[in-house]
């Protein structure tokens, strides 16, 4: 054989065997992940939050992960106020606090239940700390992230962050508390040492990304900016004349515009609602879908206003998501300026699944407006072009085809970026790189002792 012939086949089998060796390291360190979810919100509630951490448990226990959440008895579910203290299903064991949920509806109420839960997950962390290897913690309430850190310096156990809601910047933004406040301070001092001791932190946007660094620029290289997700193959486009949640509201012969979910302090419901005056006199109805603190206030505004041409309806079981969110012909999606990058509205990613076009309300500077303009799937304005989004409507309804076009690409952009099959991945890909890197310093530091 000649040198250069025996060079390269051993060069060859060198390849072929460090590949097989990094494809059995990865298969391993799957195997080895023994994740605890700690997150206040879980099926049957029906919080965003908790819908989104269910479908992903589920896409990683099929991906071989064990998982264990630790979560609160619901506080938001259609047909039950208690859920078993324990359940299992394949991979994935279900554990709930005994925690009662006391007035969910109310502030101060959602506040105590949070502290309730916290406390309550410091004791589940305490028994059940050696059965797993890596915590994935929600701001579900807030200040959860604390009890990952707590975990941290009592055993080392390794946790990362996913940041839903960006507080206190929230409170601060929402007028609730000056951000000279003794106990924004605090809370910021907490959030750095969290984020800190963190493995990795889990972002929705890259606008929340960028106010994470604001306040912590250290922790840039740990942050992975993962979005939220919808499932296409549970909903699917239907058109309103065979829809019955459609048929059952009488929105079949009207032209609708669909707000589906909460309607908070951090949406913004005045554009809509100046949109809406301004189409009072057209075939153009909006269903408002779900509840929140500006639920009421619209209410009242659009009886004092006289106006005929909203329907409210309460939250739907999610068996019934699929038909409630596919009877309309336009949906809306909104932020308040204030919170730009403090909060990521979750209702998009199942509008794109509907595959009707989308009107988004939000700031110039907003991650939404590309977004949307690279899934070629509606429409962004400013908050408060009431006018600019009522002309969009116009247009919609009159050009059927435009709101089929836009409809199909939205779809296709969901499905080519935010399903759970792909996000869920991109959680995997963040958990093994914690288990490995903890593997790896357990080894140097046997080694060195």
């Amino acid at each position: 054989m000649r040198l250069n012939e025996w060079i390269n086949q051993k060069f060859s089998q060198s390849i072929s065997t460090r590949l097989e060796a990094e494809n059995e390291h990865s298969i391993n360190t799957q195997q080895a992940i023994k994740l605890s979810v700690v997150t206040q919100y879980f099926p049957p509630d029906f919080a965003a939050t908790g819908q989104l951490i269910e479908e992903l448990v589920k896409q990683l226990g099929q991906q071989g992960v064990d998982v264990e959440v630790f979560t609160s008895q619901p506080g938001y579910a259609f047909h039950t106020q208690k859920a078993p203290s324990v359940e299992r299903v394949e991979r994935v064991s279900v554990k709930r606090s005994r925690t009662a949920q006391l007035w969910p509806g109310r502030i101060r109420g959602k506040a105590v239940n949070g502290v309730l839960y916290t406390l309550r997950a410091v004791l589940y962390v305490l028994r059940a700390w050696q059965r797993n290897n890596v915590m994935l913690i929600t701001t579900a309430p807030p200040f959860l992230p604390l009890v990952g850190y707590l975990a941290y310096l009592l055993f080392r156990l390794p946790y990362v962050c996913i940041i839903y809601d960006l507080y206190p910047d929230i409170a601060i933004a929402l007028g609730v508390v000056s951000k000279r406040h003794w106990l924004v301070k605090v809370w910021h001092a907490i959030n750095r040492q969290v984020w800190l001791n963190a493995k990795g932190i889990v972002v929705l946007s890259p606008a929340m990304k960028q106010r994470v660094l604001a306040h912590c620029p250290q922790v840039e290289d740990k942050i992975s900016v993962i979005h939220s997700w919808a499932n296409p193959e549970l909903i699917v486009p239907i058109a309103k004349e065979e829809n019955w949640f459609a048929w059952k509201h009488n929105l079949v012969n009207k032209f609708t515009v669909l707000y589906s979910g909460n309607m908070g302090r951090c949406h913004d419901i005045d554009t809509m609602l100046e949109a809406a005056k301004e189409l009072q006199d057209e075939p153009i109805q909006f269903v408002c879908i779900g509840g929140g603190a500006k639920r009421e206030e619209l209410i009242s505004e659009v009886n004092r206003l006289g106006l005929r041409n909203f329907t409210f309806l309460p939250y739907q079981d999610k068996k019934v998501l699929p038909y409630s969110l596919t009877a309309c012909d336009l949906s809306f999606v909104s932020v308040d300026e204030t919170t730009e990058g403090l909060v990521v509205p979750s209702k998009l990613y199942s509008a794109l699944a509907a595959g009707r076009p989308i009107a988004v309300i939000c700031s110039p500077y907003s991650y939404l407006r590309q977004l949307i303009a690279e899934a070629n799937c509606g429409g962004t304005f400013d908050n408060g072009d009431g006018h600019g989004l009522a002309q969009f409507i116009r247009l919609i309804s009159r050009d059927p085809q435009l709101a089929e076009r836009m409809g199909k690409s939205g779809r296709q952009y969901l499905r080519s970026h935010f399903t759970p099959k792909l996000i869920s991945q991109q959680y995997l890909d963040v958990l093994q790189q914690v288990v490995s890197s903890d593997e790896a310093i357990a080894v140097s530091q046997s080694h060195t002792n």
